[in-house]
């Protein structure tokens, strides 16, 4: 379908040799190989910070920012089969799944590749604890043999069953999230490259979700064009399934249907998306179907949602600390509070990372302190809606730059 009110700027963000061919990478490998060394070095320069004797990590998305080894991520988010080890001044070691070992070569910040051993009740059953002890042994070993007498261990997430079997053997464990996500937060230019390039894929996938935005097509039909675009340019996953249209859009985090969309209703999205090279491209559009105008209150929560957008945009800059930004923030009017979104702005990387810092009025004397530093990169969320209306979903991802704050993401807005 085609129409006056069709918006041709979106359409440009396919691919420019038609939308049946996926999108091939510029990025030379130089690049990334910097990066790999940027990101290992930060976690290395945490471990030196917080003096523990290694930093062990079972997060997949950890694994893929310490070695960018991609393996059955998703799977592993939630099975504890594969896990990766970085000694202070010793090696960094990937204990992969059994048989999947020949994925790291190549990969220039992987000194040693083990044999995961897994030690979960669903792969081990009756047996579990004799496997607890194996792995508990062989790390017990590592951090001695390395640690030079630091038992002093961090880890960002165990079964249950790990702690104590560590404790037995002397280790003590220290927090490694925290390790983890003070590392991430800083971006070298080359992360912003490969995060660049995640961003283009996803807005070519934000324009097949447009261009099939017709009447009669569902929710998970159009939740599929950013799949599909993903997928087939070397992307990941999506995190969540949040596209919903009219009436499904309030309230908020209503997953996709199978419900047929109506010509007039408001779309809106938030992508989620976990992208090629492993980087996230957390962003947020809503639009009518059919390329039909806005009518007056979809306009007017629209002209709202992007008030909030580019007033808290301004306010990104370099040293402002999160109680300060909170006190600048913008005010969410009274009809809107009960649909808002809680927060304000979260921090991005190879998923949602620290910091978040709450909207105004979930503020509390417990927010997270810290401040904006050049490197980090954020999204910008806003989410408007009232009582019986549709809901506006917006959301941007900039980089705190030297002097303030660079959109990395230019998928057009509506005119309103």
């Amino acid at each position: 379908m085609s129409g006056p009110f069709k918006d041709a700027r979106k359409t440009t963000y396919l691919n420019s040799e038609g939308s049946n061919r996926p999108l091939v990478s510029p990025i030379p490998g130089a690049v990334l190989d910097t990066a790999r060394a940027y990101r290992l070095g930060r976690l290395r320069d945490q471990i030196a910070r917080h003096d523990v004797a290694g930093l062990l990590l079972y997060d997949p998305v950890n694994i893929r920012y310490a070695f960018d080894v991609s393996n059955m991520q998703v799977w592993t988010a939630h099975n504890p089969m594969r896990y990766a080890l970085i000694l202070a001044g010793g090696p960094a070691i990937l204990f992969e799944f059994k048989g999947c070992e020949h994925l790291a070569q190549g990969l220039p910040g992987i000194d040693e590749v083990r044999t995961a051993i897994t030690y979960m009740f669903m792969s081990r059953g009756d047996q579990t604890r004799g496997f607890v002890e194996d792995w508990a042994d062989e790390i017990a070993d590592l951090v001695r043999s390395h640690g030079g007498g630091n038992m002093r261990l961090a880890a960002d997430k165990l079964d249950i069953n790990a702690p104590p079997a560590l404790a037995e053997r002397g280790i003590s464990l220290v927090d490694g999230a925290e390790l983890a996500e003070t590392a991430r937060a800083i971006k070298s230019p080359e992360e912003i490259q490969l995060m660049r390039w995640t961003i283009r894929v996803c807005e070519a996938g934000m324009a097949r979700i447009y261009e099939h935005s017709l009447p009669g097509v569902t929710e998970q039909e159009l939740w599929a064009h950013l799949h599909f675009e993903n997928a087939r340019s070397g992307g990941d996953w999506l995190e969540t399934k949040l596209l919903t249209a009219g009436p499904n859009t309030n309230p908020w985090y209503r997953e996709c249907s199978h419900r047929p969309v109506r010509a007039g209703e408001m779309i809106s999205f938030d992508t989620d998306m976990i992208g090629p090279y492993g980087y996230c491209a957390d962003l947020s559009r809503s639009w009518v179907c059919g390329y039909e105008p806005m009518n007056q209150t979809q306009r007017r929560l629209y002209r709202t949602a992007l008030d909030q957008i580019e007033h808290n945009l301004a306010l990104l800059v370099p040293g402002r600390d999160f109680a300060e930004f909170n006190e600048k923030s913008w005010r969410i009017p009274e009809k809107h509070i009960d649909y808002r979104y809680s927060l304000a702005v979260h921090g991005v990387g190879m998923a949602d990372e620290w910091p978040v810092v709450p909207l105004h009025v979930d503020w509390t004397n417990r927010a997270m302190a810290g401040r904006f530093e050049p490197g980090m990169v954020l999204c910008v969320e806003s989410l408007i809606a009232e009582k019986g209306t549709e809901s506006i979903k917006l959301e941007t991802q900039v980089l705190i730059t030297e002097t303030g704050a660079e959109r990395l993401d230019s998928f057009p807005w509506e005119d309103v």
